[in-house]
Order: C-alpha cells, then sequence, then structure tokens
C-alpha cells in the first residue's frame, strides 16, 4: 500500500505535469476536453510506465509525451480509428512509444540509467535491464501488454468511483466506501457511521450502479 507521503508526491506530479501541458495546450481547442483525458488517464499511464522500469519523474514525463502525441494526433485528423482496433490498445502503443522514448534516453544517459536498479520489482513489472532492446523483446513486450490490462481495469474503476464521489451525498458515498471497498460487515458499518441497515444496503446498490454506468461512459469516451 502506498504511504501517504508517496500519494501527496504523486499528486504534486499530476498538478505540476497538469500545469505544463494546459500551457502547451494554451491556443488549442476544447482545453476541458484536453483536461478531462488527461485527469482521467494520467495514472494509467503512470502506473504502467513505473511497472516498466522508470522512475516517477520519468513516468511523468511519459505522461506529459502521451497526452501531448494523442493531442497532436487528434489535431491532425489522425485520431483512434475504431474500425482499426480499440481505443484501449491505441492509447496502449502511444504509451509504449514514449515508455521506448525514456529508455533511449537512459542509454544516452549511463548515470540515469544505473539509478533504475537492477533487479524485479515484485509488483508484477520488470527493472532488470532499463534498454529499449529490453522492451522490444517479445516477452517484455507481453509483460507490458499484461501490466497494460490489469491497470486499465483498476484505473477505469478508480476514475468512475471518483467521479460519482461527486454525484452522491458525503454519508452515503461514505457508507458504500466502508462496506463495498474497504470490505466491512454490515453491522461493522451501521456501528461506526451510525447507520441502519437500509441504508447500508441502499448505498449499496445505488452507488455501485452508478460506478457500473461510468465504467460503461468511460468505454465510450474518445
Amino acid at each position: 500500500m502506498a504511504s501517504s507521503s508517496d500519494s501527496n508526491n504523486d499528486s504534486g506530479r499530476f498538478a505540476a505535469t497538469r500545469r505544463s501541458l494546459i500551457e502547451k495546450l494554451a491556443d488549442w481547442e476544447d482545453q476541458k476536453t484536453w483536461d478531462e483525458f488527461y485527469q482521467t488517464y494520467w495514472r494509467l499511464i503512470f502506473s504502467v510506465s513505473t511497472k516498466a522500469g522508470l522512475r516517477p519523474d520519468e513516468a511523468m514525463d511519459v505522461v506529459q509525451e502521451t497526452v501531448l502525441s494523442v493531442a497532436k494526433q487528434w489535431k491532425k485528423g489522425q485520431k483512434y480509428d475504431p474500425d482499426k482496433g480499440s481505443f484501449k490498445t491505441w492509447l496502449m502503443n502511444i504509451t509504449r512509444w514514449r515508455i521506448a522514448d525514456q529508455f533511449r534516453k537512459k542509454q544516452r544517459n549511463p548515470a540515469a540509467s544505473a539509478q533504475s536498479g537492477g533487479t524485479p520489482d515484485g509488483d508484477g513489472g520488470f527493472r532488470d535491464t532499463a534498454t529499449i532492446e529490453r522492451l522490444e523483446d517479445e516477452s517484455a513486450s507481453g509483460m507490458l501488454d499484461k501490466i497494460w490490462e490489469n491497470e486499465w481495469k483498476q484505473n477505469l474503476s478508480t476514475v468512475a468511483i471518483d467521479r460519482v464521489k461527486k454525484q452522491v451525498s458525503p454519508l452515503q458515498f461514505q457508507i458504500f466506501d466502508a462496506y463495498v471497498i474497504k470490505g466491512w460487515d454490515a453491522d461493522k458499518v451501521k456501528n461506526e457511521l451510525g447507520v441502519s441497515s437500509s441504508q447500508v444496503y441502499l448505498a449499496k446498490h445505488r452507488v455501485g450502479g452508478l460506478v457500473k454506468k461510468e465504467i460503461t461512459k468511460l468505454q465510450e469516451e474518445f
């Protein structure tokens, strides 16, 4: 589990990268859409990048460069074509290329490469060789595909829950968080939060239903 300091650091990186991106997209149309795109996918791209072996600062570079790449392609009319495959795969490939760019930078900077370590990370990622050859290796590429799939599902749930949190009352979300996300039993939820059985089950079904709807919307966006 990430510590509070790790979460604060990630939030700081998010804010800094978001500001930088907004500045670079300042003259482009519909900044709101790109800001929403960033807030929806930055955690996914960041997490996959770190599990691929990049440091947090390098992973944030991947986040920024990936979103910029998507925006530039969109502006040129080269946006995602559903007839050629899924959006998930399209975004994964762009992310993969930007991760590869970071590994190329490492090759040109041996000191930075040495800082990355040389052992498996224990989270299903790989850190044993920070080179573009490693990333392009078939087995490593398959591993990155698997990491992307796992993180994609987790990201959809996280973003959906964040959105629903703004749609329901604080108490109802607190009940849902305790009962569904944290896995408390109903009696503990009632005792700790001072609510009734009907409130617990209502929150479970109402908030859970909204989360499912948001996940469906996310799968249809962009």
